[in-house]
């Protein structure tokens, strides 16, 4: 789970990735304030705080209980009443608040509901929070920016590879520059098979609203396998191998190497069957 840091007028605030979206340490937040953990029951056994924490699971959480939230709201605000960020998810399977164990435990919070917490405690420090979460936000897009340039520009350095070896093996001398030109696409489309599954004209004839081409609008980890893909077929060029069996060889390490970067249901999108992969060859 990957961890973060920032720091609000002077505390350090923990902040998790958990299902693809920021979680904020709500008992970071409170450590220089009277009364330290305290604070998270006090606010939520508010009745204020109830409410909020429904109606955003009931927007964010399909598999909410909310007879079960029912039951609580109408406790809420009873000075008997008591709620824990334990009791509140076991209660209602709420997936906004969750608490974490260990030496850096303690409960977290979505930043919604983080944002929410920080109003209660101080007006000022969620003004801080938002501001240092916001710098934090730009500069992670900031660094995404800079790797994906990266792989773009580690793509085009293969591709020089790439083409030279396609110069030196595959072009017979006398061609023309159309002629070339075709064996150049052929062999990109080959790479585009195998990493995509279909050519660079099937992808524009299936998405013609797309600007760019498919490998603009590749992802960061298709760069990187597109890469190492070019380097590879450089290889097995001089190794005199034909299209049809460069392609297998190919597409079977783009599907390896995308195993080790994606979840198995997008791998998914990668697998060419043998059916296929046969018609490819013909279209390349």
């Amino acid at each position: 789970m990957k961890s973060r840091i920032i720091t609000v007028q002077g505390a350090d605030v923990s902040i998790v990735t958990r299902h693809e979206q920021d979680y904020i340490s709500l008992t970071d937040m409170v450590r220089n304030f009277d009364g330290g953990s305290a604070l998270i029951e006090q606010w939520l056994k508010n009745k204020d705080t109830v409410l909020f924490l429904g109606v955003w699971e009931q927007l964010n959480n399909p598999g909410f209980n909310s007879p079960k939230f029912e039951g609580i709201r109408n406790e809420a605000g009873r000075n008997s009443f008591f709620l824990s960020a334990k009791k509140w998810i076991d209660a209602t399977g709420a997936v906004g608040l969750y608490a974490k164990a260990g030496r850096y435990g303690g409960t977290y919070a979505h930043r919604d509901i983080a944002f929410e917490f920080g109003s209660w405690l101080s007006p000022e420090f969620k003004l801080y929070l938002i501001k240092e979460f916001q710098r934090l936000k730009d500069e992670e897009a900031s660094l995404k920016s800079l790797e994906w340039s990266f792989q773009r520009t580690l793509a085009k350095v293969n591709y020089k590879i790439h083409t030279d070896a396609i110069k030196e093996r595959l072009i017979p001398p006398r061609l023309t520059k159309a002629q070339t030109g075709v064996i150049y696409a052929s062999e990109a489309d080959l790479l585009n098979v195998a990493l995509f599954g279909l050519t660079a004209a099937q992808w524009r004839q299936a998405n013609p609203d797309e600007t760019g081409n498919m490998r603009d609008l590749a992802t960061l980890e298709q760069l990187v396998v597109l890469s190492n893909l070019e380097s590879i077929n450089a290889v097995l060029i001089h190794q005199g191998l034909d299209q049809p069996t460069r392609l297998t060889q190919l597409n079977t390490i783009a599907i390896s190497q995308m195993q080790s970067l994606l979840s198995s249901s997008l791998v998914k999108q990668l697998t060419i069957s043998d059916k296929k992969v046969g018609k490819s060859v013909k279209d390349v």
